[in-house]
């Protein structure tokens, strides 16, 4: 599709992706898909920093609230429907704005997904039962033994993700980074790829204030509202898990705030190693937006009228 432009936004969690995705669907006549897996989550609103009634009604969002805690979905399932939707889209618009914290979800819109082995419920079953008998802890010390490269990127807290790379190596015996990104999908229209840097200190500071301002807002309540699901998979995840935590007497409620900080910092660590390794990304900082504007416009213009 000549002249049709996919924009990705990228950057760890906290470092103001929601507000510069707006800035930049505005000024380039756009809409806005999520990539933030969390967020497609009707039931979670706080705690995954979704945008706001506000935001939403500056510019429309794609994937946002549109599937329950209980719905199975993932990153095949996120690829194909994105790609779908993008193929309308670019019917009537020339640019779209992608933008969230999951890389793997915004690599394989952009990149495809490498093909995977079938797994057998043989296998399926001795990783479940890991998982179950020895908890997340056993599952995280397999995967860096069987995986180091992996182990290096991939959410820790994630079971599903640990699960997966340990089914695909005791299925093939070939380590699951093996089978990842070997092959790259050529799309059909031209993709542009921008990540926001922040200062280490300054970014920690942000997070910090974002983990009190979510309690401010009602954490602990919409926390409440799905404690009875908290065994979902959808629902191990940084925020949610520490208040199960607190509300199941394993701890005060101020530890559990404190470790939502150290986890969720944790996990910015991760989200800026996994965008480090790509080096398709042009960084910039949040006070280098402007600039920013005239580097796409210049991209763009090339092609767009």
């Amino acid at each position: 599709m000549e002249g049709k432009h996919l924009i990705v936004l990228a950057g760890p969690t906290a470092s103001g992706k929601t507000e510069t995705a707006i800035k930049l669907a505005k000024a380039f006549d756009a809409e806005i898909i999520s990539a933030d897996s969390r967020q497609f989550y009707k039931e979670l609103s706080i705690g995954t920093a979704a945008p706001t009634a506000e935001e939403l009604s500056q510019v429309k969002h794609h994937f946002v609230h549109n599937l329950s805690i209980e719905d199975k979905y993932d990153v095949a399932d996120y690829e194909r429907d994105v790609l779908d939707f993008l193929k309308q889209y670019f019917n009537t618009k020339n640019v779209a704005i992608i933008t969230g914290g999951s890389g793997l979800f915004i690599d394989a819109v952009c990149n495809g997904l490498d093909s995977m082995p079938d797994i057998s419920e043989e296998v399926r079953d001795r990783v479940s039962k890991m998982l179950e008998t020895d908890g997340i802890e056993a599952l995280q010390k397999e995967v860096e033994k069987v995986d180091n490269e992996y182990f290096r990127v991939v959410d820790k807290q994630n079971p599903r993700r640990l699960q997966r790379a340990l089914e695909v190596y005791y299925q093939t015996g070939r380590p699951y980074s093996a089978f990842r990104q070997r092959n790259v999908a050529k799309r059909d229209f031209d993709i542009v790829k921008l990540a926001i840097l922040w200062d280490r200190d300054k970014l920690i500071e942000r997070i910090n204030k974002r983990v009190d301002m979510m309690m401010r807002q009602g954490l602990l309540d919409e926390v409440k509202s799905v404690y009875q699901k908290r065994h979902l998979n959808s629902l191990n995840t940084v925020g949610y898990k520490e208040l199960f935590d607190y509300l199941d007497g394993k701890c005060t409620l101020e530890q559990a705030v404190e470790q939502i900080k150290i986890n969720t910092r944790q996990y910015a660590k991760r989200q800026m190693t996994w965008l480090r390794k790509n080096g398709d990304y042009q960084w910039f900082t949040i006070d280098e937006v402007d600039g920013i504007f005239n580097t796409i416009f210049e991209r763009l213009t090339s092609t767009l009228w």
